[in-house]
């Protein structure tokens, strides 16, 4: 029975990624071919924006390092003549200076990768990477002193996308503004000049530049979307519009980022959204039954309330913060408690409880001169709300 044909790139990809891994492999040392935990490969058209939003996504994820740029990465004179003409260079050197790049202690924790990657050829030795990375925390599964340097890798595969005119129209405005702005540093001996893309000055090789953006880039990591988290963001909105969607998108997914058998174990403890989702209708619920169930101590509760707290918290109405300390027997009992919790939860107030106890001095004994101290609960009731500000002038 035959084989089934392998595709030529996935070939290639595979001769290039073992070449590179042994290579890397010779030079680090197995136990040293420590990738970063998290990568962002942050793809993007043409003018979309990705150097004004890569800080943002940094500190959205807690990224302290800058990001790994592939173009500058990329120096040769080749390489620059290719991308003077929208081009793009060799798939061997893009993979083998990349892998190099990661492998550098300072991305450990996470990293940013700026356009990678942009083939086929490079999508597979990316997944290839993936797979290796996995197998090796599984070698060193055993190994404690290893296994922390070998985490649970995840992948975030983030495009920022805007049409064809838009690009254009964002190059050759970035072409005007850097004449402009060399034009100024002449003039003025100030700055230092700012580099001359000719894809921001010809309005054909600025849309040759996105269709190679949307025939490769694009298609390559479209292709990773069924592998890794996927993030889609249209780059045609206001910049806080965009940076709001990157928020959203990048929002914190334990079950897909954490180790399996970490994620196993916090299940056990409900999502605060799943909490939160119910919370209003069971609170209903809750005072309902007070008023049906427990009448008594019900009214109890509310008129402590009305009478002695409300006052305190009115003239804490600017800063949105009453301390109130209670002495009351009847917050011995636990559903007193809770009764003042949720009634203050329903008129729009977050209140909290802390008992404090404490000895006072009960009677003195004149002949031994002993004390006689009597144990004292003083219930803490600390009551935030939306304070209000003052207006001044």
């Amino acid at each position: 029975m035959s084989k089934p044909p392998v595709d030529l790139e996935v070939k290639d990809a595979l001769l290039i990624f073992k070449t590179i891994w042994k290579q890397l492999e010779i030079e680090f040392g197995q136990r040293n071919m420590r990738f970063p935990k998290e990568v962002i490969l942050l793809g993007g058209a043409p003018g979309a924006g990705k150097g004004t939003n890569t800080d943002f996504i940094r500190k959205v994820r807690d990224i302290s390092e800058p990001p790994i740029v592939v173009s500058e990465l990329l120096s040769s004179p080749e390489a620059l003549a290719i991308k003077a003409q929208g081009g793009m260079v060799g798939d061997r050197e893009v993979v083998g200076l990349v892998f190099r790049r990661l492998l550098d202690e300072k991305y450990q924790n996470g990293v940013i990768l700026d356009g990678f990657p942009r083939t086929k050829v490079q999508v597979e030795c990316l997944k290839m990477l993936f797979d290796q990375m996995n197998a090796l925390r599984r070698e060193f599964a055993n190994s404690p002193h290893d296994l922390v340097h070998f985490k649970q890798p995840t992948f975030h595969i983030m495009v920022l996308f805007v049409d064809e005119a838009e690009s254009v129209a964002r190059q050759l405005k970035r072409g005007r503004e850097t004449t402009d702005h060399n034009e100024e540093v002449e003039r003025s001996g100030i700055g230092d000049r700012w580099e001359k893309r000719p894809t921001d000055f010809d309005a054909e090789l600025a849309r040759n530049r996105y269709r190679v953006f949307k025939e490769q880039t694009y298609d390559a990591l479209v292709s990773l979307k069924q592998i890794f988290h996927y993030h889609f963001i249209n780059a045609q909105a206001a910049l806080e519009v965009v940076q709001e969607n990157i928020l959203h998108e990048l929002e914190y997914q334990s079950s897909l980022e954490l180790d399996p058998r970490t994620y196993q174990l916090l299940t056990r403890i409900p999502l605060a959204s799943e909490i939160v989702s119910h919370a209003r209708r069971e609170l209903v619920e809750r005072l309902d039954a007070y008023e049906i169930e427990h009448t008594d101590l019900f009214h109890q509760v509310v008129d402590i309330l009305e009478e002695k707290f409300m006052p305190i918290v009115v003239r804490h109405a600017i800063s949105g913060r009453a301390n109130i300390n209670s002495e009351d027997s009847i917050w011995e009992d636990d559903l007193a408690l809770a009764m003042l919790i949720d009634v203050f939860s329903e008129r729009g107030y977050h209140a909290t409880i802390d008992i404090r106890r404490h000895n006072s001095p009960h009677k003195f004994d004149m002949q031994t001169g002993a004390i006689e101290y009597h144990r004292k609960k003083v219930y803490r009731i600390i009551i935030r709300f939306q304070g209000s500000e003052i207006r001044r002038g």
